[in-house]
């Protein structure tokens, strides 16, 4: 529709059915090292995986062992694993990155600028791959849990899968099968035409289905099948700590003020989460919240262990993520029983799961997170003193510019409580103060709707840690010396 273990074959049978359909009949199947060699020493590569899960393994780790000098550029809709951001750095085979990596190796290469780097917002960059704008694109090389002669099943994440595709000249396809081939059940795969000739997408409700299990592709691409047993590395969410089980009380309160305040939540709250350990703590605070007759939907980019919880107690109706970024557990529990889960959990591409039209169509209430947020409500995503970059903007400023109401939750320290994260002004913008409403820390809700600059300025010190509030008045004292609707101090550093 348009718009681990290298030995093949020692599976665990539970998560092995499909068997015999997973690869059909007389396609180029071969070894990764011989796939590797259709990529180009100055290739752009295209690879699967969002959210550190669905994504190629072994073809990854052959063009590392490639006795040939690449430079390769390397695209991803989101995070990935070691085999490509480690192993691909580690054999100086990277010579460019877009736009989001997760890895410490690849993030010390590019704050090194040993690899090159360019940040951009999810919603858009399948697009933007499709027009070139990062290169010609060479070569796709994505995970599939089966394929066929046109067509093959995403494995544990969709991300940008399709226009990857759709872009590329070659394409290579490893088959996982540690990964089961009834996630197709999860899967609606939905490719839309470029503007000008782009229909809006046809979604009336937050889990309804438009696309297809499979996604199609010209048969004429297919250059290499690949077999592989070799699991995702899953997410190890650390424990809530009690900085996290604070923001959580807090948000949670915060919510059901606004359930009984805000209209356009009195039927239906659709919600998202941002990726990571605080994310998933934020998720399991759901349970406590008193919904009422109101149906709660998942509407969002990653689907964590905390809204597995949350569908088996009944609390949540269904969800839409573009990505299974769960635990190892979280993947065990999920396998073992897919087909019921199928029945509410979709898993759609990245363009589709953070447009902007369809997260202010359902009106999302979007929980993100930050390195920084200054007085004025700017928040830095990215950069630690500005300079330094953590893991990319990802879909953060899709949700937060489009939600019905943005909320950005963070502890109030870092480094162990010697640094605010709460400072004067951030030394790198991703969300400006137009673009979310609400900002929570342990200490505390910062509502700044409606709030002048310097209303926003007394909020925001009123959830910062204790032991930085002082400067921070300070700052906020000299900043009103100076004339002007925004009061600053511009000679006061950051911190």
């Amino acid at each position: 529709m348009t718009e681990a273990d290298d030995r093949v074959g020692d599976g665990d049978d539970r998560i092995r059915d499909g068997g015999d359909d997973r690869i059909a009949d007389g396609l180029p199947v071969t070894d990764a090292a011989t796939a590797a060699e259709v990529v180009e020493p100055e290739d752009v590569v295209l690879v699967s995986g969002f959210g550190g899960v669905g994504y190629p393994k072994r073809v990854p780790e052959a063009l590392a062992d490639d006795d040939r000098d690449l430079s390769l550029t390397v695209i991803s809709g989101g995070g990935v694993g070691g085999e490509i951001d480690d192993a691909l750095v580690e054999a100086g085979q990277m010579a460019r990155r877009y736009p989001f990596q997760t890895r410490n190796v690849s993030r010390s290469a590019i704050n090194d600028r040993e690899v090159e780097f360019h940040d951009r917002h999810i919603s858009r960059f399948g697009d933007e791959v499709r027009l070139g704008d990062f290169g010609d694109p060479g070569v796709a090389v994505v995970e599939a849990v089966a394929v066929g002669e046109d067509w093959l099943v995403p494995s544990t994440s969709i991300g940008h899968t399709p226009s990857f595709v759709a872009a590329a000249d070659r394409l290579v396809v490893e088959v996982n099968a540690t990964q089961p081939r009834l996630l197709e059940h999860v899967h609606d795969v939905y490719l839309r035409d470029l503007p000008p000739n782009r229909d809006p997408i046809p979604l009336e409700e937050p889990v309804e289905r438009v696309g297809s299990p499979k996604l199609e592709f010209d048969p004429e691409k297919l250059v290499a099948v690949v077999e592989t047993d070799r699991p995702d590395d899953p997410y190890d969410f650390r424990e809530p700590t009690e900085a996290d089980d604070s923001i959580a009380d807090n948000l949670r309160t915060f919510l059901e003020a606004e359930l009984e305040r805000n209209p356009t939540l009195r039927e239906q709250i659709c919600l998202q989460f941002g990726v990571g350990s605080l994310g998933n703590a934020l998720m399991g605070a759901l349970s406590e919240i008193d919904f009422g007759d109101r149906e709660v939907i998942y509407f969002g980019e990653v689907f964590q262990d905390g809204l597995l919880d949350a569908i088996d107690e009944g609390m949540l109706s269904g969800a839409s993520a573009t990505s299974l970024a769960l635990s190892l557990e979280g993947q065990e529990r999920l396998f073992d029983d897919i087909e019921r889960y199928a029945e509410d959990v979709v898993l759609r591409p990245a363009d589709v799961s953070n447009n902007p039209a369809l997260i202010d169509q359902f009106g999302v209430v979007g929980v993100n997170s930050a390195v920084d947020v200054d007085l004025y409500g700017n928040a830095n995503a990215t950069h630690i003193g500005g300079t330094r970059i953590v893991n990319g903007i990802g879909g953060g400023g899709d949700f937060n510019r489009n939600c019905r109401l943005g909320v950005i939750a963070l502890p109030s320290t870092a480094a162990g409580g010697d640094i605010s994260r709460i400072v004067p002004t951030v030394p790198h913008v991703d969300h400006t103060e137009h673009d979310h409403s609400v900002v929570v820390t342990e200490y505390g809700v910062a509502d700044l709707r409606g709030a002048s600059p310097s209303e926003r300025m007394d909020a925001l010190i009123d959830v910062a840690h204790p032991d930085f509030r002082d400067d921070l008045r300070e700052y906020r004292e000299q900043a009103h010396e100076n004339d002007g609707h925004v009061p600053v101090a511009a000679d006061t550093e950051f911190r």
